[in-house]
């Protein structure tokens, strides 16, 4: 079958087409996205202003039309932490539901963390055993742990670039003192969580998902994107501890110059490698190997989970 997902998130909003069946990968064809950036248009207390709202509907009505051209039988459209936490949230869900007929579907920070670790188990398999994955979106971090499928702990900090970025960095390059505070700050929140991560075990393989980690990654000599997804890449600590210094002293136009980073991202690079640093200090690992599967195909293997067989 032929689906169509809408990602939603606080940075880019995303529309896969698949070909996929129970039991199977599934199988990419299509892909539009744009950078819209849900989380800087934000008034004062949080509401999503005019315009992101108009971008939000005519993305999402050209979406639609293009799932159905592309011969979708059905679309899962899913939200993130912007329309999550906008206080106005459940109006603009109920205006694009209502001007593009797609039913957009506000997913929990915990249910994020769940689907990431189901895609990142079923990439890795079973001989991976325990299991922990890191995800930094644009506007919260989520972690997930477990042996099985499901779980056993699956938390969302709201320590997504972006919004680190917006409340944090105010200064290009970034000044020192706004990130010693951004730097606490990052490792005070994450730090209230990683104890009931960890209190389950030491994971035997720890796995990170997002365009954060897979940009810190190609800096740090990864492979590039064009080399397919199949190829095993991973971000060390010690690569990342030697390149944090540089991407702080760096403009963003600088940053947007080095492999793997847009211009669109170059800004938020910096609060994205402090909460990957801290991710690896505080959950004392030396390495992360980086997953090309993550909440989208969640979300796809998780639909055809509760397909009957046929």
């Amino acid at each position: 079958m032929r689906l169509g997902v809408l990602d939603v998130g606080s940075n880019t909003v995303h529309l896969l087409v698949v070909d996929a069946h129970r039991g199977a990968a599934p199988l990419p064809a299509y892909s539009h996205k744009t950078e819209l950036r849900l989380a800087e248009h934000l008034e004062k207390d949080g509401s999503i202003d005019h315009a992101g709202a108009e971008n939000l509907v005519s993305f999402v009505k050209e979406a639609a039309e293009l799932a159905e051209d592309k011969g979708c039988e059905s679309v899962l459209a899913f939200a993130t932490s912007a329309l999550r936490e906008a206080p106005n949230g459940m109006s603009v869900l109920d205006r694009v539901r209502t001007e593009s007929d797609v039913d957009l579907q506000v997913l929990s920070g915990q249910d994020e963390a769940r689907l990431t670790f189901l895609a990142v188990r079923r990439w890795f398999g079973w001989s991976s055993g325990r299991l922990a994955v890191f995800d930094i979106g644009g506007g919260s971090l989520e972690i997930a742990a477990g042996s099985d499928e499901e779980p056993t702990i699956a938390v969302s900090v709201p320590l997504g670039a972006g919004r680190l970025t917006r409340e944090g960095l105010h200064s290009d390059p970034p000044d020192k003192d706004e990130v010693r505070a951004l730097r606490k700050r990052i490792r005070v929140e994450m730090a209230a969580v990683a104890g009931d991560v960890l209190r389950a075990g030491k994971p035997q393989r720890a796995v990170a998902t997002s365009k954060t980690f897979r940009s810190l990654a190609r800096i740090c000599g990864a492979a590039p994107s064009d080399d397919g997804p199949y190829v095993a890449r991973s971000l060390h600590r010690d690569d990342l501890t030697e390149w944090v210094p540089k991407l702080i002293a760096m403009t963003a136009a600088e940053r947007a110059d080095l492999p793997g980073v847009s211009a669109g991202r170059s800004t938020q690079l910096v609060a994205g490698a402090l909460v990957a640093d801290a991710v690896m200090d505080l959950f004392d690992v030396n390495s992360l190997e980086v997953c090309p599967w993550a909440l989208r195909e969640g979300v796809i293997l998780n639909r055809l989970d509760q397909l009957q067989p046929r």
